[in-house]
């Protein structure tokens, strides 16, 4: 399996270099040359199979030959190991044909550890397999830089250093971040949102000089396709689990970033049949403003109850661009050149009218979704956290066939986010077990100037020598 940038002027990676490379050398995001495909009938033979097990199946033909199959088996066994859940990632349901998919099992509470977990554990194998450290530089709207610390605290290979948006992360969000004391890891509180920390991470994959040839620079950020890939396995985990592939499945994400939702696109393309992906957001909605007025543009940022979906620019669409295009690099190039410019884009009608045959949106308001955290309790005695519950208010406003399943992602467990249950009207969710003294452990960050030139230097100062 080859991988080709979304703006053309890249060379063609393996696996193992686009793991290690992130970001295309053309500013470009790197896909897969084709997608691979599985027939209906293959993927009924999957029922039954642990979480583990189907991951190999449908990781496999991404890693092919960049690691031997016995190593990934135990890799993946490893990474679904530590999830507090045996199911991993265990079905609810809320109402007829309404499920929640519960993706909060792991260490940190939240969907991304399905891939972080994984991708820590990666990076850790291949380095040493290539005798070579490196720096991981990211950013996060809160869970991916716990979720990434927790995948890379125990890495001999790997310096972690994260960017978050200074006071504004949930108290459990930073606290997961800044109470893990390891000499690999860096929290970095930048004085800004969490597009300026998002900017600054790629700027620093377009300059990567200012290491000094100390590491190498690797991504964390959804924009490293290891992310999109371990994620496409729980679309096919949770259609299984419904009926699939004997009936079709529909799924609402919410998604800031998109890279959540552009796996279940992936997951469709390799054969699963969705028939629905309804992206879920708050009002920072881009992406519903795309997908219901062909119009992606920035606006100001308005911080919600909702945190990790509060972005402005969603880094992953442009791999949807990309196919949208017909795979053509030379458009994609422009097109995102002229966004930078002015801000804006919009697509030729019939691009969009294609699009949305597999697409719906739903921007959903801070009052609606503690009106829905209240009514899935009242209904269910189920808690939902904020996002998620943006995912069920867009389920239930715009599931298209109520004849087909539709299975909300649950992003986060609700502890950390607890402002948005207690304001719903429900009592404060308690911290699981594990984190119990979370709030008694000694914290450890730096705040930093929203400056491409101080956040280099500090990388450059504390990152460690290759020997």
């Amino acid at each position: 399996m080859k991988y080709i940038s979304t703006r053309g002027q890249a060379p063609a990676l393996g696996f193992e270099d686009v793991l290690l490379t992130g970001l295309a050398s053309d500013g470009g995001l790197y896909v897969p040359e084709y997608w691979p495909q599985f027939t209906l009938e293959e993927i009924a033979t999957w029922r039954g199979l642990s979480y583990a097990e189907l991951a190999e199946k449908i990781i496999t033909p991404f890693v092919g030959e960049a690691i031997p199959q016995n190593d990934l088996r135990q890799i993946l066994h490893d990474t679904y190991q530590g999830f507090d859940h045996s199911a991993v990632a265990p079905l609810t349901q809320l109402d007829s044909n309404q499920w929640v998919l519960e993706l909060f099992h792991g260490p940190t509470l939240a969907f991304k550890d399905f891939a972080l977990q994984l991708l820590g554990r990666l990076l850790d194998y291949l380095l040493a397999r290539r005798s070579e450290k490196a720096v991981i530089v990211g950013a996060t709207s809160g869970d991916t830089g716990s979720a990434a610390i927790e995948g890379c605290r125990h890495c001999d290979n790997v310096d972690i250093f994260i960017l978050h948006p200074h006071q504004r992360v949930s108290e459990v969000q930073r606290r997961q971040m800044t109470t893990v004391v390891a000499d690999n890891v860096h929290n970095l509180a930048v004085q800004g949102n969490f597009d300026d920390c998002q900017a600054v991470v790629k700027a620093c994959f377009q300059q990567q000089d200012f290491l000094q040839g100390k590491a190498r620079l690797v991504a964390v950020n959804s924009i490293n396709w290891a992310r999109i890939m371990a994620q496409v396995v729980y679309y096919f985990y949770a259609a299984l689990a419904v009926g699939a592939p004997q009936r079709s499945v529909a799924f609402s994400v919410p998604t800031g970033n998109f890279g959540d939702i552009y796996a279940g696109y992936v997951a469709r393309n390799m054969g699963l049949p969705i028939s629905q992906l309804l992206v879920a957001t708050n009002r920072n909605d881009i992406l519903h403003r795309f997908m219901a007025n062909n119009q992606y543009s920035k606006e100001d940022l308005s911080p919600t109850l909702s945190p990790s979906m509060d972005i402005m620019v969603s880094s992953n669409f442009e791999r949807l661009l990309f196919d949208m295009y017909g795979r053509d690099g030379a458009a994609i190039d422009q097109l995102m050149t002229s966004f930078q410019q002015q801000g804006t884009l919009t697509v030729e009608p019939w691009r969009w009218e294609l699009t949305r045959q597999l697409f719906d949106s739903c921007s959903v308001t801070d009052e609606e979704t503690c009106q829905t955290i209240g009514d899935a309790y009242r209904n269910c005695q189920y808690k939902l956290d904020p996002h998620s519950a943006i995912g069920v208010r867009a389920a239930m406003t715009c599931q298209r066939d109520q004849q087909i399943p539709m299975i909300t992602l649950a992003t986060a467990h609700p502890v950390k986010f607890p402002e948005a249950v207690v304001r719903a009207g429900l009592s404060s969710p308690e911290l699981p077990d594990s984190m119990a003294d979370l709030y008694e452990r000694e914290e450890r960050y730096t705040v930093i100037e929203n400056e491409l030139a101080v956040v280099q230097s500090y990388v450059a100062k504390y990152a460690r020598p290759l020997n």
